[in-house]
This record gives C-alpha cells, structure tokens and sequence, in this order.
C-alpha cells in the first residue's frame, strides 16, 4: 500500500507482510526452505534461535536498543496524536495550519509504522513468543487509535472548495511537496466518507484484520505436520520451511509424502480456515461497499490508479499461452520418464545430475557478482547492506515462514529469509535483496509521504535482480547441464510467477465476486472452485491429484487481497527491464535508477512508462510468455538432444 494512501487510509494504513501492505517492501509467494547445515545442526530437529549466530541474524536494535525505548516513542506519538485532534475543525483556517497538519500526520505515520515493524518483527522471530505477541497487539491497537485521530482529516480536507486548496498550494512554498498527494486525495474523493462515517472505519480496522491475524497465529504458530521419512529414510518433521525442499526431492516417494502429509493437515481444518477466508473476503466487500466502490476489486485496484483492464488483459494473456505451459509439463513428463505427471512432479528439478549446495555466504558473494550490471554504487550498498544487519537468515522455531524485505523509514530495510543450500534459495536472497535495494534509493530521494512505492511496482525490482542472476549464471557456465539446470530454475520462476499467480488471481477475482452476488465459500465451493482452476492451467498434462483443491488454504497471500496479479505484471516488467539494462549500457541502468529513486511520487504506471514499460498493454505480459516458450524449446534442445 503507498504511503499517501497508509497516510489518508482509514481501513489500512498499516504496512506489513500479514495484510499486504509493505511500506514499500515485499515478501515471495512460496513458503521456502532451509537446514541447518551451516549451523552444525543434522538432527532433522528444527533449531532453536538461540542456535544461531549473532551474524545471521537482523539487527533490531537499529529500530529500538530496548522495550523501554520502543514503549517510550509509543508515549510520544499518543501524545503527538492528541495534537493532531486539536486541528480537527481548522483545517481551512490557513494555509499555515493546513501544512502544520501535513507534516505532523507525517510525524505519526513515520513512527507509529516504525513501532508496528518492531513489534511484528520480533514478533516473526518466534510468533510463540508472548511478550512479542502482545507487543504487535499493543502497535495495531495504537496504530488503530491513530488512525482513529486522524479520520478528520481527509473529509475535511475535501470539504474546502478546490479554489482554496489550490491558492493554499500556491501560496505556501512548504504545501508545495504535498501537491500531488491532494491531487490523489481529489482523485478518490468519490470514495471518502463524512468525518464521523471515516473514524467509524477507522475504530473498525483492528477487527477487520482479524481474519489475517487468526491464520497467522494458526499457520504459523498453532499448525504441526506429521514426520514423513526423507531420502535416507530418517523420520524428520515437516514444516512450511522444508515443505519445497521434499517437493524438491528426487525420491519420488519423499515428494508424495510431502504432498499428501501438508494437505490432509489442511484438510483436518478444512471448515476452520473456509471460515477464516471467508471473513476476509467479506471483510474486502465490505469496505468495497462502505466506499462506493462497484466492487472488492476495483477498490483494490484503485489504490494503484491502476485500471481494472490490466488484471483482466492478464488473465486472458495468460489463457491464451496455456499451450507453453502445456508444452513445458510435456517435457518435464518425458525428461522425469513418468507415465504420468502428478502436482508433487512440478516441483523437482529436471536435470537430476546437478547436486549444487550454495552455503550462504557463497550466495552472497554470487549474487553481488550479479548485480554488475547495475554499477559499482548498487554493489556496494547492497554488499554493505548484507553484511550490516539487514539479514535474518535461517528457519527457527516459530519463525514465521517465507520471506520478505521490511522496515520503516529512516533505518534501512530488513529481510526475512528461511535459508536453504540451495538455487531456489539463493534466487530468494537477489529477490528480497531487489526489494530492499529498492527501498534504499526510494528513502534516500524521496520524503517520507512519497517514500513507498506501491506492491505493484515492488515486483519488479525484486525480480530483475533474479533475471540478472540469471543472465549471470548463464554466462559463467559451458557445462551442458548446468546450462539446463539453470534454465530448469528460470521456467520454474516464470511458471510460478507468471502462470501460477496469475491462477491465484483468477481464484480471488471468482471467491470476492461470488460473495458479492451473496454466494458464501463454504469448503465445498472453495475445493471445488480451485480444483476447477488447477484442472484448467495444468491438466492437460498433469493428473490434478485431489488434494491440491486444498492448497488455497494455505496461501497467506489471499489475506492481501489482490496482492498477487502483481508478481504476475511485475516479473512481465522486469523481464523487459533486464532486458534493457544487460544491453542498453549506461542509459538504461539510469533510468532504471530513477525508476527505484521514484518511491510513490507518481503512479505506478507512469513510473514503469518513464522506465520504458507500458503495462496497460498485454505486451510485456505477452513477451514475457513468449520467453517462457523459447525458452522451453532450449531446454528441450540440451535435454533430448
């Protein structure tokens, strides 16, 4: 969610991983892996955090050294909240009292989202942990009370008549940085409520992020899976961490096993999370309704500025080059030697010689060597950042699954990894690190109300990166069949990506619009729903085993809603941008600079257009498929040749 929107935003101002704002951050759609390998663990045990290094782990204390400090900056945004409330009523006094307004709702924002991303942070670090889960509790409380205080402002604000405002702008050199930020306000004004119908909405939002809250707590903290037998026959405990690294497995059997343990888990809970999914999409109508908004998607969208088209052109782009997706299953069912092709077969790599294990440091080192294309000045930084406390780096107990790149502004960007030995895992680290290095130059060029760029842009920072790894890669190997594992990973990456967010779309547009013709989702219609758009994408070539129909239960993006179609859009702009950046030279990187120096001081549209991306036209999405295809076509080449 952009920052002028946490600012103006009475339902969700807050920036986290859990509810699909990021402050400008983001975080990968698949929960991934990691062993203790570099930590001397072996038992299959699952470490404790104690068992880790101080140089793997973030350092918090950049944010507070203490409770008591964090507890202290709490106090004093209480009481920078009890002078905004003094203005309600004057905005319209003066241009002077006007900017005063500004620059303090800016002060709030500024530290109550550092508070949040304190709390929830260490909260990640071990969600069974009570004082942090009470912390996070006391910060959305807060953050709410906040929110709250400031309901006033937008109805108010639009309540002037358009002459003053400007003359406001005009007159006052300091109003002039909020410019486009009014314009915005003006632009959603259809949607703003009166004062006290806003700070409704606003005492509403710590309820209405229940639903996220609840599957958080029982994803991530509640759920246990059973112990299934690895490739040497050890009994070790499957968790959301080591779920891709037994899908990955070259054991037939481990992957089964694997895939049928996490999916009768879910089914087990079956109407406990229908019931959970079902109150956020309500939750989504709702305020699509509150606001006037034809519907939960077009609300979403229109945070963006982005028009509805472009999620549509999507799907039907993505229709449209099924048969790449088909081809590429067809491949894989004869490269594997399978009679057949089941949903734990697209996961393993194909190239089954190649046994490469990248310790961590290893990775680093990678893909700093990566990003050379990109110029010394973007090197440095992030080589700095990964060694500065940036990183948590391995799967704990209770850690929160996945990753992601976070922060708040004025310290720099944190990321969240579960770290595996693996390809898969080093591609995570150039996409969190995209992420942060995003975050860095957008902090450094813009103030704070412009400083979060929106998660539709986020996508393609990140995932450039990963095309450059890529290209990287590709270019310091002869070996025949490195070159096809690492072509195995990048179809991986675009099918995922491209194919399979794109699915994840497609489900959320169907479960919000059947709500909103007064449909409920109850288990049935949520299995039978995304089984149906399974059977579409990929039966053609794979027997769609039963239990997939479940796997919407364990997606914690749909508690974001219609967070997903950005990978989807994002990676079709990366790819056109790397592109641009590996064989336009200088002129290119700079103008890709400006692009992650621009943070939300436009629309994100209009940014990607200033970096050379037009994303109202299916074109990049449409070259980005077609990438897929050739693709497909050289692996098949170096594997049946």
């Amino acid at each position: 969610m952009r920052e002028r929107v946490q600012t103006w935003n009475a339902e969700g101002f807050l920036a986290s991983p859990e509810n699909g704002g990021n402050g400008g951050l983001g975080f990968t759609a698949v929960p991934l892996c990691n062993t203790a390998a570099e930590q001397g663990g072996s038992s299959g045990e699952v470490l404790t955090r104690g068992d880790i290094a101080e140089e793997y782990k973030w350092r918090l204390e950049d944010m507070y050294g203490s409770l008591e400090q964090w507890e202290q900056e709490a106090q004093a945004v209480r009481e920078f909240t009890a002078q905004l409330s003094d203005l309600q009523g004057h905005l319209g006094d003066s241009a002077d009292t006007l900017l005063q307004t500004f620059r303090l709702q800016d002060e709030i924002g500024q530290r109550v989202a550092k508070l949040y991303a304190f709390a929830k942070m260490r909260r990640d670090e071990d969600n069974t942990h009570s004082t942090y889960q009470a912390l996070t509790d006391k910060a959305m409380v807060l953050a709410v009370q906040v929110d709250s205080a400031r309901s006033f402002f937008v109805p108010e604000l639009l309540g002037l008549p358009e002459q003053v405002l400007q003359q406001y702008l005009n007159e006052n050199e300091g109003l002039s940085l909020y410019r486009f930020a009014v314009e915005e306000l003006l632009r959603q004004k259809p949607h703003v409520l009166s004062a006290p119908e806003e700070q409704l909405l606003a005492e509403f939002g710590e309820v209405a992020n229940a639903p996220s809250q609840i599957f958080t707590m029982f994803n991530d903290a509640d759920l246990r899976f059973p112990k299934i037998r690895n490739e040497d026959g050890q009994q070790v405990e499957l968790t959301h961490g080591r779920y891709i690294q037994f899908m990955e497995s070259r054991n037939r059997e481990v992957r089964k096993s694997a895939f049928d343990a996490m999916y009768q888990t879910y089914g087990k809970n079956r109407n406990t999370l229908a019931a959970i999914h079902g109150a956020s999409v309500k939750k989504d109508v709702f305020y699509a309704k509150a606001r006037r908004y034809p519907s939960a998607r077009e609300a979403a969208l229109s945070e963006d500025n982005v028009p509805v088209t472009v999620y549509d052109n999507l799907i039907d782009t993505v229709h449209d080059a099924l048969p790449a997706l088909h081809k590429y299953l067809a491949l894989r069912k004869r490269v594997l030697g399978l009679d057949s092709l089941h949903v734990y077969d697209l996961y393993t790599p194909m190239v089954a010689e190649v046994d490469w294990k990248i310790p961590y440091a290893q990775a680093v080192d990678t893909v700093i060597a990566a990003l050379h294309p990109m110029g010394s000045e973007y090197q440095q930084i992030a080589q700095e950042g990964l060694h500065s406390g940036w990183v948590d780096v391995y799967e704990t107990q209770g850690k929160t699954s996945g990753a992601y790149s976070w922060g708040a502004y004025g310290v720099h960007p944190y990321m969240l990894l579960n770290y595996h030995e693996s390809l898969d895992n080093m591609f995570t680290l150039a996409h969190e690190l995209g992420h942060s290095m995003h975050t860095h130059y957008s902090q450094e060029a813009q103030p704070y109300v412009y400083s979060s760029y929106t998660i539709f842009v986020a996508e393609v920072a990140s995932t450039c990166n990963e095309a450059l790894l890529t290209d990287h890669l590709l270019k310091n190997t002869d070996d025949a069949k490195m070159k096809a594992y690492l072509l195995n990973h990048q179809l991986e990456t675009l099918r995922g990506t491209l194919y399979r967010q794109t699915l994840f779309a497609e489900f959320e547009k169907w479960t919000h619009a059947y709500v909103e013709e007064g449909g409920a989702l109850t288990p049935e219609w949520l299995c039978a729903t995304y089984y149906d758009l399974n059977h579409t994408y990929y039966g053609a070539q794979c027997v769609v085993d039963k239990d997939v129909e479940l796997e919407w239960a364990r997606i914690p993006h749909f508690y974001s809603p219609f967070y997903v179609y950005k990978y989807a859009t994002g990676i079709s702009a990366s790819t056109a941008l790397a592109e641009k950046i590996l064989h336009g030279g200088a002129a290119a990187v700079e103008a890709y600079t400006r692009f992650l120096k621009g943070g939300g001081s436009d629309y994100p549209i209009q940014l990607l257009r200033g970096a050379g991306v037009d994303m109202e036209s299916p074109e990049p999405v449409r070259a980005a498929l077609s990438t897929f295809s050739q693709r497909v076509d050289q692996l098949a080449a170096l594997l049946e040749s």
